[in-house]
């Protein structure tokens, strides 16, 4: 197991946690919506920084983070979700940036467990104006030693 930087082979690979993560996530948000967003997606992650979690070759997780710790997202393979991938993609990003923020939906209540259980806190909510759906903005921030 072990974390590794993001190049344009992974593409496919991180595109189809990504999708099927969010089909799976938000059953809430029409099904095409994300399907239209793929590439689009995909093209942004050549601007993020990107961290994959690897094991035997496969990916099994990763976390997209651009504008100063704004983690754009965070996705783990469904068959290896409950494993602690997540902790430690949030753990990685905590390590590189003193302040971390999101966006999740307000519906996705174990996203925002996760996000909870690793030091983030609500700071507002507001409405996403793609898909009108209302979403918690969240903030970590390190400890000042």
């Amino acid at each position: 197991m072990s974390m590794i930087a993001y190049d344009k082979s992974y593409r496919s690979q991180v595109l189809d946690i990504w999708l099927a993560g969010n089909l799976q996530a938000h059953p809430f948000i029409p099904p095409d919506y994300w399907r239209e967003h793929r590439e689009e997606v995909g093209d942004a992650l050549e601007q993020a920084t990107v961290l994959l979690w690897e094991e035997a070759g496969e990916i099994q997780g990763f976390v997209g983070v651009v504008e100063e710790g704004y983690i754009a997202g965070i996705f783990v393979a469904a068959q290896h979700r409950s494993k602690g991938i997540g902790t430690r993609l949030i753990r990685c990003c905590k390590e590189r940036f003193p302040q971390l923020s999101l966006h999740v939906y307000e519906k996705n209540r174990a996203a925002i467990a996760v996000y909870e259980a690793n030091g983030f806190q609500k700071q507002r909510c507001s409405a996403d104006p793609q898909t009108g759906e209302r979403e918690w903005t969240m903030v970590w921030h390190r400890e000042k030693e």
